[in-house]
């Protein structure tokens, strides 16, 4: 217990020192927000890992939770005069809901079959953001109105560094303490055997659903974050590309990995701004470093960094 404790603080005690020593390398303005859209992703990511790392479910239609979060604190001040914060609550708490509600059906589901359900969800959500432009501006999208914290309105990619930085590390915080509470041992026991877990007892489609709605309210308040942070917000929010791009995060970093996720985001999202170079060559290079890195990284970057290291020390 005590060195599962401090493997814990061990891994938030390095991720702040990264956290705080980063700006000194920074050249400009410009690597603050690249760095705040690696906390924002890599706070999603690891939520969609406890839901697929932790307790082995599919969803391919995450990025409609970020949706509703990022339209709620759009949507909220603007038509309903709410507080930025407010709305970001209140965007929690809908996409908490709708886990719930769409869960109960969809999580029955296995394998493909699950896949595709969360995929017509996602899909499901796009659609409505897209045509209800009366509320959400369409395909055009909105502007967000600035965050207010004490009568401060936060602005500047600086202060949205620490922000988010700070965001990511109360995530991280209660993704690691998940693992040793009877609910993370619950999603370790269907990750490997439904049956089994069933077996000994363990309620499957409760378990399940508590993933589901756990990665939804992840999701929701990183696509809050992200659309105060940029001040607009667009249908491609919810798409299914940005669905695709926190699986890749989550698969690319190691599925159970929470700082798997944490590098999988950082991997995805510096790797464009690295490629920029190559020009019309970018993307093609980004997708073949991609698929070799899943060929000779199965299990993902830290968990095959973590067997090499293991392997040296014997």
């Amino acid at each position: 217990m005590l060195a599962g404790l401090s493997h814990r603080y061990g891994i938030l005690i390095v991720l702040a020192a990264v956290m705080a020593l980063l700006p000194l390398t920074f050249p400009s303005g410009y690597y603050f927000r690249v760095a705040s859209l690696v906390w924002v992703s890599a706070f999603a990511a690891i939520g969609l890992n406890i839901l697929m790392g932790k307790a082995g479910q599919v969803s391919l239609g995450h990025a409609g939770f970020f949706g509703i979060g990022a339209y709620a604190v759009a949507i909220g001040p603007a038509h309903l005069g709410l507080p930025s914060l407010a709305a970001l609550v209140i965007g929690a708490g809908v996409s908490a809901l709708l886990a719930y509600l769409v869960g109960r059906p969809i999580l029955r589901l296995r394998g493909h079959y699950l896949a595709i359900a969360t995929l017509g969800f996602g899909i499901l959500v796009a659609l409505v953001i897209t045509t209800e432009s009366r509320w959400t501006g369409g395909p055009d999208g909105m502007a967000v109105a600035k965050l207010s914290l004490f009568g401060w309105r936060v602005s500047g990619s600086g202060a949205w560094y620490w922000i988010t930085g700070g965001l990511l590390l109360a995530g991280t915080w209660i993704a690691l303490n998940l693992d040793e509470t009877p609910t993370g041992r619950a999603f370790r026991a269907l990750h490997d055997s439904e049956i089994a877990a069933r077996v000994t007892g363990i309620n499957v489609n409760r378990f399940k659903l508590q993933a589901f709605v756990i990665a939804a309210v992840y999701a929701s308040l990183a696509g809050s974050a992200l659309a105060m942070m940029n001040g607009f917000v667009n249908p491609d929010q919810a798409g299914f590309l940005h669905s695709v791009e926190l699986v890749t995060m989550v698969v690319l970093g190691g599925l159970g990995s929470v700082v798997g996720s944490i590098v999988g985001a950082a991997v995805l999202i510096m790797l464009p701004q690295l490629l920029t170079v190559f020009q019309e060559y970018e993307n093609l290079l980004l997708g073949f470093i991609i698929i070799v890195s899943m060929i000779f990284m199965r299990d993902g970057i830290v968990p095959m960094v973590w067997k090499l290291m293991s392997r040296k020390r014997a």
